[in-house]
């Protein structure tokens, strides 16, 4: 068993509570959400076949999804085993997952599953990235709520959205690494190069001697480094994932869906649009020895305009281990959303030690928290550096309302 308590208990007590009393959040609950009325739907993915440090990182075109004009209120996700059991994180850890929407010619046979795709984007800033999910989450989604209070809903399945001859389709794409038996856990989920034996990219461009780890470095079918002499079965293994969702109506406010990224760094020149280039992932370099483990962080802040605002419904941060905090400030420097990471402390599925098993999430009451039109937003992302991190990322969703309920009905 690897140590991953980067942090001390006092300093991630403290720091929680101070950036918890800056957000009032409320539950969905307490919002008065219908449940009656919501509809739930669970499907999953193709299977997964692992065996001992394998890693899996495909993409599935077409999967099962509710089909029709709705709204979505939910999705969640975790993996199971062919029986249905869920999957302890020490022995697969789920990197990542997430669920993009595409329009699709009505004739294209199942043989040619990316011929002529439209992907339908969501409105955050990375467009020219791989940010264009409507949801997505990883080793924390089990512990992470992702339910969207009344009247508000996420709109998929217009008709008049989908050009004539297309369908509305739905593609995930999932990244578990097997880490039975790994020489070490922290480095394989971390995605350590030379654990995984990786010195090229994709396009088979040599990595740069600073990348020490990431998305680059556990591509699909490959393994990470085992103990010598480590034997495992193979298994196969599923993406469960539970959507709850209703027909849509005209009483349903809609949302807007915006990922953030503490990487970005916005290019702006006079008379061009300005350009966001997001690179999803970077490494936390350690601090210098003799510093204390509280005195041992990495803050990384990005800023950018928000061209169109609107009210906050929901907000939540995705982080990777090491990481303390996920904070969104408006421009007058008040705190929108801050998102805390849970660590787990035990063993048992949902609660493993060690690891991110959920995110805090913020439901400010519909109409105290609202963005206005070309508002500076200021992103922060904490990691604990008292050693390195490789891959980690600093991700906010927020869900954004351009009306109230009683302006949407007017």
């Amino acid at each position: 068993m690897f140590n991953m308590r980067f942090v001390s208990q006092d300093w991630v007590v403290s720091c929680a509570l101070i950036l918890l009393v800056s957000c009032t959040t409320y539950s969905s609950a307490s919002l008065g959400k219908p449940e009656n009325n919501i509809k739930t739907s669970v499907f999953k993915s193709p299977k997964i076949e692992l065996g001992p440090g394998l890693v899996s990182n495909k993409f599935y075109f077409d999967v099962d999804f509710p089909r029709g004009h709705i709204a979505l209120k939910s999705f969640n996700a975790e993996l199971v085993d062919e029986s249905g059991k869920s999957l302890p994180l020490q022995e697969t850890y789920l990197h990542h997952w997430f669920i993009i929407k595409y329009q699709q010619p009505k004739n294209v046979t199942h043989n040619n599953p990316t011929d002529n795709i439209v992907y339908v984007r969501n409105s955050g800033f990375c467009q020219d990235g791989p940010l264009i999910q409507y949801f997505g989450l990883g080793s924390e989604t089990r512990g992470t709520a992702t339910d969207i209070p009344d009247p508000f809903g996420i709109e998929v399945g217009n008709p008049s959205d989908i050009p004539y001859g297309y369908d509305e389709k739905w593609l995930i794409n999932v990244h578990p690494i097997d880490t039975r038996g790994v020489e070490d856990r922290l480095g394989c989920i971390e995605c350590r190069c030379d654990l995984y034996n990786i010195t090229k990219d994709a396009d088979g461009n040599p990595l740069s001697p600073d990348y020490k780890g990431g998305l680059d470095c556990c591509p699909d079918n490959t393994t990470c480094r085992l103990n010598k002499g480590f034997k495992g079965p193979k298994r196969t293994l599923y993406l469960k994932y539970t959507v709850k969702w209703f027909s849509w109506d005209n009483y349903v406010v809609p949302l807007k869906i915006y990922i953030l990224d503490v990487t970005d760094v916005l290019s702006v020149s006079k008379g061009v649009t300005p350009m966001h280039n997001c690179e999803v992932e970077y490494q936390v370099e350690p601090c210098s020895k003799g510093y204390s483990s509280s005195a041992c962080i990495d803050v990384r802040k990005t800023s950018f305009p928000m061209q169109n605002g609107g009210y906050v419904i929901y907000g939540v941060g995705h982080q990777h281990v090491g990481a303390i905090a996920s904070k969104l400030y408006g421009q007058d420097g008040g705190v929108i959303c801050s998102s805390i990471p849970k660590y787990g402390t035990g063993s048992e599925v949902g609660n493993e030690g060690g690891y991110v098993v959920g995110m805090s999430t913020c439901y400010p009451r519909p109409g105290t928290i609202k963005i206005k039109d070309g508002e500076t937003l200021t992103l922060e992302i904490i990691y604990s550096n008292s050693e390195m991190h490789s891959g980690v990322m600093g991700l906010f969703y927020i869900l954004v309302a351009e009306q109230l309920p009683h302006q949407h009905l007017l």
